[in-house]
């Protein structure tokens, strides 16, 4: 019986990376093209690795030809917001740019099916929450716009050609493969559970945090944190929901509930064993006081539903990798 294939863009990455293993449990093959820029060579352990960048349609359409792809699970994108604004050329070319290579790419081999890795980004400062489906999208940065526009693109290309997509706009991937066999490995590290284990660890002396004034209970932010192992499901589902006719859609990925920057230090603190050393920074530009998500569209359209949904268990998985990882 022939392999079949599910090409993953990004796929040796954090969230790539989890998916990949989570599309060879569901009995199909991970192929993977990264350029290896910000993914790791040691994350692909389910399928082949193509290293490459996908704005290279030429080796687009080597992998489609000799691979023949059902799907396409899209990660492969920059993400780093301060940088966007700082050099947003390189994520216009690289995100959208990248994106129409390979939907153009999917469109001249026949492959039709797209699961695409949006963001909570491009709803920008919502003026109510929980955040649904319907809010509005006024993304507030490069990196944010890059996302909407993608996903206005894939709409026109639907409309056009026929191609059919999933968008899930994420909102704060969190957590490690509770085998222990992934986790999150970013260089730089910007994210706040990894770079507050790295504090208690004594990797760094003090965790910054960003705004200690925001109308809060605890005048930290607050934020919607989701385990990555849940939200790798969901694009096994997404390709199966779009494998049985399914039609497009943007769905909100998040637990619904919200936890503060102080609340998640806590969970750290209590999961480790060990203090974290903070202080009090300004706030950065653009950092909304509150946001967490309405996911009721994913658990209708595909019944999903986060497993891992309280924070200490998020954190706990974290930290047995983590921990590991420094040792």
């Amino acid at each position: 019986m022939p392999t079949k294939y599910i090409l993953v863009t990004g796929g040796a990455g954090y969230i790539g990376s989890h998916t990949c293993k989570a599309v060879r449990q569901a009995a199909r093959t991970p192929l993977v093209v990264d350029n290896l820029v910000h993914g790791h060579r040691w994350a692909v352990q389910w399928g082949p690795l193509i290293v490459g960048d996908i704005c290279d349609s030429s080796l687009l359409d080597h992998v489609f030809e000799r691979y023949r792809p059902d799907a396409v699970v899209h990660f492969a994108a920059y993400a780093y917001v301060g940088e966007s604004v700082r050099e947003p050329a390189k994520y216009y070319h690289n995100n959208v740019g990248g994106t129409l290579t390979l939907i153009d790419a999917m469109q001249r081999h026949n492959c039709r099916r797209l699961v695409f890795s949006s963001s909570c980004a491009t709803y920008g400062t919502p003026a109510e929450m929980p955040i649904d489906e319907s809010s509005p999208q006024n993304p507030v940065n490069p990196y944010g716009r890059s996302k909407w526009v993608i996903e206005q693109i894939l709409k026109d290309y639907e409309a056009a050609y026929g191609m059919r997509f999933v968008s899930l706009r994420y909102f704060n991937a969190a957590g490690a493969d509770p085998d222990g066999e992934l986790g999150e490995d970013h260089h730089p590290e910007t994210h706040l559970i990894p770079l507050a284990m790295d504090t208690a660890l004594g990797f760094r002396t003090v965790l910054e945090i960003y705004g200690n004034d925001y109308d809060t209970e605890d005048g930290t932010a607050i934020r919607d944190y989701v385990h990555v192992s849940d939200l790798a499901d969901t694009h096994v589902r997404a390709i199966e929901y779009l494998g049985k006719g399914g039609a497009s859609c943007c769905l909100n990925l998040g637990t619904g509930r919200g936890h503060s920057v102080r609340q998640v230090v806590s969970a750290v603190e209590k999961v480790s064993g060990k203090p974290v050393n903070t202080k009090n920074a300004p706030r950065r530009p653009g950092d909304p006081a509150v946001l967490y998500a309405d996911a009721n569209r994913a658990a209708e359209k595909m019944g999903w539903a986060p497993r891992f949904s309280s924070l200490e268990a998020i954190v706990a998985s974290a930290w047995h990798w983590h921990r590991r990882q420094k040792a």
